[in-house]
């Protein structure tokens, strides 16, 4: 795992480090690649927001099995938009995993039926 981290208007503690490293090792599980790619930038953003509260972003640009996704979330916590942004990144893997293996199952049921002689359409020139 390549993990690159960026801070703005905090400092990069070893406590975010870790926390930011775990929930990495989380999405990895998700993938078949065990290669993930992941620049992170967190930080505080300006005061002119919700009557000068502190307001935390984590934006995640993960490369996960070739595909390039990314993620942003804001939070009044640092770590609960760390979790929002893992969150996001995790239901998009899984969204396009399940999304692959439908469109896989389709063309092989397609196929079955072309071989069977049920059908007459050849699944690799219409529609």
């Amino acid at each position: 795992m390549s993990l690159n981290i960026k801070t703005t208007n905090i400092e990069l503690t070893e406590a975010i480090n870790e926390y930011v490293i775990s929930r990495l090792e989380r999405v990895q599980k998700f993938s078949k690649d065990s290669d993930i790619t992941a620049y992170v930038e967190i930080g505080k953003t300006t005061n002119h927001h919700k009557q000068g509260e502190d307001i935390f972003k984590a934006e995640f640009d993960v490369v996960v099995n070739g595909t390039r996704i990314f993620a942003k979330a804001q939070a009044g916590d640092l770590y609960a938009a760390i979790d929002e942004a893992k969150e996001e990144i995790v239901r998009t893997i899984t969204h396009m995993k399940d999304r692959k293996q439908t469109l896989f199952r389709r063309g092989a049921k397609s196929v079955k039926k072309m071989i069977k002689g049920v059908s007459d359409r050849n699944p690799f020139t219409s529609k």
